[in-house]
């Protein structure tokens, strides 16, 4: 079967590739900048991907026109607009069009429940591109998720967070909201055996696990699991906005991510009875199960995606080629250059930087910028990384965006995606003369760029300086 699978580097996408390709399938990947776009070498008869974007007809010639089934992965929750509704609208409508001139049969989408009476802003869209896409010639089946959990999901990860780092929790009225999460593992077992199944055409299923829990529940069993005992107060004065400030300081969420989750947790989310289980032959897993497999894959080091990957960031909506040439001129540098007696070992410590390995030298003051950036809006350095060994470009790594990841050049590029008076490059390199060249370069924006660069010079040359003989071995 030829599929054609949308939001490519997403989440769930990411993770729903690998079992279409086991399958035999043949996969063409739509990406909007298909140099963050890694295809393993053994994929290569397989997967194709292809350069466009959804909100851009233009693009949309480019998919093939013997396509079998399609997914509509795309999503726009976090879109620092917040005008996320009108762009849903747009993009699942062109979405619509273009494939209607391929040979497509069949159309699966993944949702939200919807079953509550009052939906928020967020559960509103998705309902909104159900419409559309149902409203197409070709045959739709909407499968409706709540809360998914997984190792590297937003959920889980949100969750982790609030309970590893707070034994006392002041929360808000919505952590009383019902609802019926579901592990990754059932998602994307559901997704894969449903392409071409005439049995779920022009249908939507509800698709959750066997627990029905409060947030609190959630979060209390989630503890149990992790053999911690914490304690939540349920208070009535928080409001939608305070409690997103609690949820932007206390987890590694954006603002503007955490503002739509809170609004749709106020939303009950519970399935409809349905027989699509019993069809696809899908034994659910609990939410505990679900808990202990994500931690399984995280001490594995085997978590395949993360939410903060497919997170929208100016970098990656500019693509990556419009960042990946450093630039010299206007710019400031600081240099560091080590002669090196085992480069191999250094390459090793280079594609470890980051995440719970650190920065290898004053780590304290790496997490000082990291919370000064959350108090002026930014993403903060809690975002981590998704594997502690490997990288690739287009990847989050803490509040750096990884550009070029190359073990072949011996390079490793990153782009600052925190709040700066202007842009920030950090690069790695490993000359054939066996040298660690270690080169930070800022792009100032106007006189204040450039007074924030010399008012952190101090900081920098004894941050950089440390850190080049650390990694340098």
């Amino acid at each position: 079967m030829k599929i054609l699978l949308t939001g490519a580097t997403g989440y769930i996408a990411q993770r729903l590739l690998y079992v279409l390709v086991d399958q035999g399938h043949n996969i063409v990947c739509c990406v909007r900048d298909t140099k963050r776009f890694h295809i393993a070498a053994e994929w290569q008869e397989q997967v194709n991907a292809i350069q466009v974007d959804f909100l851009k007809p233009d693009t949309l010639s480019l998919i093939p026109d013997d396509i079998d089934a399609a997914y509509y992965l795309i999503h726009s929750m976090a879109s620092p607009s917040g005008d996320f509704l009108s762009m849903e609208k747009q993009s699942a409508h062109n979405f619509v069009c273009a494939l209607e001139k391929t040979k497509a049969q069949h159309i699966i989408y993944l949702s939200g429940i919807v079953n509550d009476e009052h939906l928020s802003k967020h559960l509103q869209s998705r309902k909104n591109v159900e419409e559309i896409l149902f409203a197409g010639k070709i045959p739709l089946t909407t499968l409706r998720a709540g809360i998914i959990i997984g190792s590297g999901s937003a959920s889980f990860e949100i969750m982790r967070d609030l309970v590893e780092k707070l034994p006392v929790m002041i929360a808000p009225r919505w952590l009383k909201t019902k609802c019926q999460p579901i592990a990754i593992r059932n998602v994307i077992q559901i997704l894969s055996r449903v392409p071409l199944l005439k049995e779920t055409y022009r249908q939507s299923f509800d698709i959750g696990g066997p627990d029905i829990l409060t947030f609190k529940d959630m979060l209390l069993q989630f503890a149990q699991v992790r053999g911690l005992k914490r304690s939540i107060f349920v208070v009535p004065v928080m409001t939608p906005k305070l409690s997103s400030y609690w949820l932007y300081f206390v987890t590694s969420t954006n603002f503007s991510l955490a503002q739509n989750l809170v609004k749709s947790m106020k939303v009950e989310v519970i399935c409809k009875p349905n027989k699509l289980n019993e069809l696809l032959g899908i034994q659910l897993v609990t939410y505990k199960e679900a808990i202990k497999m994500a931690f399984d894959k995280i001490d594995q080091n085997r978590v395949l995606s993360s939410w903060t990957d497919a997170l929208s960031s100016r970098t990656l909506n500019d693509g990556i080629d419009a960042h990946i040439t450093v630039p010299t001129m206007g710019c400031l540098r600081n240099m560091q250059i080590v002669k090196l007696e085992n480069p191999e070992l250094t390459l090793q410590n280079i594609w470890k930087i980051g995440g719970r390995h650190g920065w290898y030298y004053a780590d304290w003051l790496w997490n000082l910028r990291g919370f000064a950036d959350k108090l002026v809006g930014g993403i903060g350095i809690r975002r981590g990384r998704k594997n502690e060994t490997e990288i690739s470009a287009g990847e989050s790594l803490d509040f750096w965006r990884v550009l070029l990841a190359s073990k072949k050049q011996k390079r490793l590029l990153l782009y600052a995606e925190m709040k700066l008076p202007g842009e920030a490059w950090l690069e790695f390199k490993i000359t054939s003369n066996n040298e660690l060249v270690q080169t930070a370069t800022f792009r100032p924006l106007g006189l204040w760029g450039r007074l924030y660069w010399y008012m952190l010079f101090p900081f920098h040359a004894f941050i950089f300086r440390g850190m080049v003989h650390n990694i340098a071995v």
